[in-house]
């Protein structure tokens, strides 16, 4: 049993290299870490009931805190005790190696003696066999687990415990430092020990190069987070982006509403990619075009919802034997890999359009762009699973996102960047006016309103995204009913849901969905209301956890975060936000 029992999602933060991600609990404890890749299995899963721990905690009575310093993922981790005050830095040292990750953790006597005491304990990924004793080295300690070979250095204080795991008590004089390192690979680990100043340097070096200064748009400090936690979830070697670090902690306790989210989904790619687009040109908004580039010549117009960071299939969903983050039960892998999602072509129009606009749109995205266009006219009249992944239909929300992209690709100014021709462009912008026209003929509520799909008369909050996008018109009434329909119907007080499930409140069939609070700033910033877009985004930017980090729901009774974490179209959003709100008001 650990030491470390799961805590509420708000209590985490987040270590990202780019290639896996680690959450930290505030009793110093690395909750959740797979390696070497985002995909791999866990080498510690405490957060999900699994096995492996490794924690620098205070000893005796003490109060947690901490925070990010300057731009990106380096943690400053700080726990008050009744001695004096420890601060614990920690980091995933970059650059990133797919095969090879480097935790970093020094920790200081910042006031006051330090006492602490130190567990390592490598995990079995996702069963709970025991993996071999701890072997000494003349650098520290050597692990084997699995496949993986795990090295310890600056603990050689450690001894084994009968439980397997390597356990020390330090004592620390007040100002003195202790660095420990942690090497985990699938390649050996030949080389020498990294020298912990170099790798301390190397990183700090790294983020502040991978981190724009934002401090023109409304709130450069969230923003400029929000732009480190997707840099910190997108892959160096290819560009991809995973939904989230994590995989089954529930959006609903006990309703089977728990997924593998350490995945690329197209869409959220392509929202990222936008969301960068709007704070300006940046290799950040590249990556998502290269990703998303490379799976349409890939795979065309059969291009998957979701593949792996490295641009691989998804395994298909299964359980493993472990208890669960409480109110859930731990899943991997993802059915998506079943779906048809139409909506992802005209995500991937839009992110190319909004690269063109900056002039970073190569010759393979001009491919791309002409794959992503003959899909939407090879398959728009398929019943696709849209947005929220639910069962096929003709979703509204689907055939509009196809049309605001043919549109924007074709605009003058970005269809000569996006290498199309007169004729093309005339082509593509003739086929968005058939998709438009036929949802206006079969998916227009009597009220004036978009409804969710020709035989679901409901509003659905993503019909707002289409409008966002510039199609179709802010000013068209079909935009404004909607997004009245949606503030009427969808919402409770400045918290957002994506849709009705039934009858019952709100609150009581999810969470409110923290991505559409965002959405509504958005929709109420491009209808000329400044204030209540403010209002929006201030209320949603408070859903994230003492670390900033967002979840995919917020459940507003209980106050608690919902879904894996950290979301990374969440934080697009937020990024999106702070960019759009700083720019002049619509006129």
């Amino acid at each position: 049993m650990t030491a470390f029992p799961p805590r509420s999602l708000r209590e985490y933060a987040l270590l990202a290299d780019g290639e896996r991600g680690a959450l930290v609990g505030p009793s110093g404890e690395i909750a959740w870490l797979c390696a070497p890749r985002w995909d791999s299995d866990p080498v510690f899963a405490a957060l999900i009931g699994g096995t492996g721990e490794y924690a620098v905690t205070p000893v005796g009575r003490f109060v947690p805190g901490g925070y990010y310093e300057g731009r990106g993922l380096v943690r400053h981790g700080r726990w008050i005790t009744e001695q004096g005050v420890i601060v614990c830095r920690e980091a995933l040292a970059l650059p990133a190696d797919p095969h090879r990750l480097v935790l970093l953790r020094r920790v200081h006597a910042d006031y006051g003696p330090a006492r602490l005491r130190l567990r390592l304990a490598a995990g079995s990924g996702f069963d709970t066999a025991r993996t071999r004793a701890p072997r000494r080295t003349t650098d520290g300690w050597s692990i084997r687990a699995g496949r993986l070979r795990l090295r310890w250095t600056g603990a050689q204080a450690a001894r084994p415990h009968p439980d397997g795991s390597l356990v020390a008590d330090v004592a620390l004089d007040p100002g003195e430092r202790l660095d420990l390192v942690l090497e985990v690979s699938d390649r050996g680990l030949d080389a020498p020990p990294p020298d912990p100043d170099r790798c301390w340097r190397a990183t700090e070096r790294a983020w502040r190069a991978a981190v724009p200064d934002l401090r023109h748009t409304y709130d450069g400090r969230d923003a400029a987070f929000s732009y480190a936690v997707l840099r910190g979830l997108t892959s160096p070697a290819t560009g991809g982006m995973v939904a989230a670090a994590t995989t089954s902690l529930p959006e609903r306790a006990e309703e089977g509403r728990n997924y593998d989210y350490r995945y690329v989904w197209i869409r959220d790619q392509c929202l990222a990619g936008q969301a960068v687009a709007a704070c300006g040109p940046d290799p950040l908004l590249d990556d998502a075009v290269r990703f998303t580039t490379a799976r349409l010549a890939e795979d065309g117009p059969r291009i998957a919802p979701a593949y792996t960071a490295a641009g691989g299939r998804v395994p298909d969903q299964h359980t493993v034997d472990l208890p669960g983050y409480p109110g859930g039960h731990d899943q991997v892998g993802n059915r998506i890999t079943r779906q048809f999602q139409l909506d992802a072509f005209g995500e991937a129009l839009l992110l190319f359009a909004a690269a063109a606009r900056h002039d970073r749109l190569g010759p393979e995205a001009h491919g791309a762009a002409r794959t992503a266009a003959a899909a939407i006219a090879a398959r728009w009249r398929e019943p696709d699973a849209g947005i929220w992944e639910l069962g096929p239909r003709q979703w509204t929300h689907s055939r509009l996102i196809c049309a605001a992209g043919l549109h924007a690709i074709t605009r003058p100014r970005v269809a000569g960047a996006a290498g199309l021709t007169d004729g093309l462009a005339a082509e593509w912008s003739a086929l968005a006016d058939r998709l438009s026209a036929r949802a206006a003929r079969l998916a227009l509520h009597p009220s004036g309103r978009w409804q969710r799909s020709p035989d679901d008369p409901a509003p659905d909050l993503a019909l707002l995204l289409p409008p966002v996008r510039g199609w179709p018109p802010a000013d068209d009434p079909r935009t404004v009913a909607t997004l009245r329909a949606c503030r009427e119907q969808l919402t409770d007080g400045h918290y957002a849901y994506r849709f009705r499930h039934d009858e019952r409140p709100l609150a009581e069939a999810e969470g409110a969905f923290v991505l559409c609070g965002f959405l509504m700033a958005l929709a109420e910033r491009q209808q000329g209301d400044a204030v209540e877009a403010a209002r929006w985004f201030e209320t949603t930017r408070g859903l994230c956890g003492s670390a900033g980090l967002f979840s995919e729901e917020y459940d507003i009774a209980q106050r608690q975060q919902r879904g894996n974490l950290p979301q990374a179209f969440v934080h697009a959003m937020l990024l999106e936000c702070a960019a759009r709100l700083a720019e002049p008001p619509v006129s």
